[in-house]
């Protein structure tokens, strides 16, 4: 009988992180936790001389998975990080204009039986009295009154039911992430890459040259340059898939503003004629932007948009970020893992940005490779990433595609566009019983899909079969009291401003912390 000996392995001894932001930090950090074995060593080369895009400052609630595996105290998050919580993201002039829906975090009403409760609701939605179905969103509820309090464990009462996430100032997050991975070893180099080494045999990245000469060689390397992609698109060579047929913005410009009461729990998105515009508040003042499409719009034009529409006072000038939708053919190739916006970019619409970077490290971790970053390992981990791209873009394609609008031409183009087959099939689904398509890895659940396309008025023609079969009377009155319910509680609730100031305020900025 041959006997079978193992393959030698060959254990990654350095792991080099270029660049640094809320991508290359993030990274730091949970390297510095779960992959420093004694031996190991974790390194990050950034320069200050690069700016960060940094726009990202909301998120969705898988980041509070993220803090917990580090070991991160919530409280102490959001006061170092001027945060405030996340209940959901409210559409403004989305579906047609003068119309508003709100995108909650967490499950919307109750199953019958094992029937979802959208179809219910959709079988009683004309019925007198019952509300829309954010009526039924605790979520929704408690942001519709300015109202936070976190998720109660237990099952029966309605809180149970409540996502969240955050809002932050995504340069104070890195500097906290920072803090941390420097304490758990991480070490940081200061400079500016000018080379980049590949080994003559295998094409592997070797070691990344900085312009004063010192030289970082590692075993495996984590692509954080954003857009430049200066590891994975310029040294590989790996091709980008433009996006921008279905997601034709291209352009945006940020500004800061002064914090404004009521202090909201939630984002909000706000359409305009050639694109859209974020508001995100923090504890001490509220990010702003307008995310646009070139071709339908001057920079010019879009300024005067952004700045129309403040809450507050500006607290400088707008800055301004060209892009193109899109992602890299492979997120891993040969010993390079591109993260954020190195590795593909599409619109900070859901919130989605710091989500990817996140994925992308915890699949990382699961399929960590050994010096030879073995084709299974990869290719495994660029179908897994693909896949989570494709989801979210077909989510974000969604808000543009179901519209009403046509007072413009860029919301006549989105309008008629051709989208995606696999939207496609969502979308015919949905209209025809209210049905969601969804996939095991898709980021959002069914009660995101349902949100959107009826809050963007896809409604179904018809319901789920099996609603037919429970008691109509007995239904009604629990859908009712479920409305009842919510309500009575997001009135016992504190207000967004009030939580924050008892449990977590942040000190006030200093030149050395701003």
């Amino acid at each position: 009988m041959t006997q079978h000996l193992p393959i030698e392995t060959l254990p990654i001894e350095t792991v080099v992180i270029v660049g640094g932001g809320t991508a290359g930090w993030m990274a730091a950090a949970a390297a510095s936790r779960f992959l420093d074995d004694g031996r190991r060593k974790i390194v990050l080369v950034e320069s200050e001389e690069i700016g960060t895009v940094g726009v990202g400052e909301a998120t969705i609630p898988p980041i509070l998975n993220f803090n917990a595996l580090l070991g991160i105290p919530e409280e102490e998050f959001v006061r170092e990080t001027q945060a405030t919580f996340k209940l959901g993201i409210e559409f403004a002039n989305w579906g047609a204009l003068g119309e508003r829906y709100m995108h909650p975090f967490g499950s919307i009403g109750r199953d019958f039986e094992g029937v979802a409760f959208h179809q219910i609701w959709a079988k009683f939605r004309e019925q007198a009295g019952l509300g829309p179905i954010t009526d039924y969103s605790m979520a929704c509820v408690a942001a519709a009154a300015g109202k936070f309090a976190p998720p109660s464990a237990d099952p029966r009462t309605p809180m149970s039911q409540l996502g969240y996430a955050y809002h932050f100032d995504a340069g104070l997050y890195a500097r906290f992430l920072r803090k941390y991975a420097e304490a758990g070893g991480v070490v940081r180099h200061e400079g500016r890459i000018g080379a980049v080494e590949r080994d003559g045999e295998s094409g592997f990245v070797s070691a990344v040259v900085l312009h004063d000469g010192r030289r970082i060689a590692g075993d495996l390397f984590i692509d954080c340059s954003g857009f430049r992609s200066l590891l994975l698109g310029d040294a590989l060579g790996v091709p980008y898939h433009d996006w921008s047929a279905w997601l034709p913005c291209d352009s945006a410009l940020a500004v800061p503003s002064e914090r404004t009461a009521p202090l909201l729990p939630y984002t909000r998105s706000t359409a305009h004629a050639a694109g859209w515009q974020w508001r995100i508040p923090l504890q001490h003042r509220t990010g702003n932007g307008h995310v646009y499409c070139s071709a339908f719009m001057t920079d010019d034009a879009a300024e005067q948009v952004l700045l129309a529409n403040l809450d507050g006072k500006p607290l400088a000038d707008p800055r301004k970020i060209s892009f193109t939708a899109g992602v890299r053919d492979r997120l891993w190739e040969k010993n390079v893992i591109a993260l954020g916006l190195a590795g593909g970019f599409i619109e900070p619409l859901e919130s989605t940005s710091i989500h990817l970077i996140q994925t992308g490290i915890s699949k990382l971790f699961w399929l960590f490779p050994d010096k030879r970053c073995s084709a299974v390992e990869r290719d495994e981990y660029n179908r897994l990433m693909g896949e989570q791209f494709a989801y979210i873009r077909d989510f974000i394609i969604l808000h543009y595609k179901a519209t009403a609008r046509d007072d413009t031409p860029f919301w006549r183009q989105v309008r008629d566009m051709a989208i995606p087959d696999s939207l496609a099939r969502k979308i015919a689904l949905f209209r025809e019983k209210g049905r969601i398509l969804r996939y095991d890895h898709d980021l959002f659940d069914v009660p995101s899909w349902v949100a959107v396309m009826l809050g963007q008025n896809l409604v179904p023609v018809g319901y789920d079969a099996l609603a037919d079969a429970l008691d109509d009377a007995r239904v009604e009155a629990a859908l009712r009291n479920l409305a009842a319910t919510y309500a009575a509680q997001a009135a016992r609730l504190p207000t967004h401003a009030d939580y924050i100031m008892q449990r977590c305020p942040a000190p006030p900025l200093t030149a050395s912390t701003a």
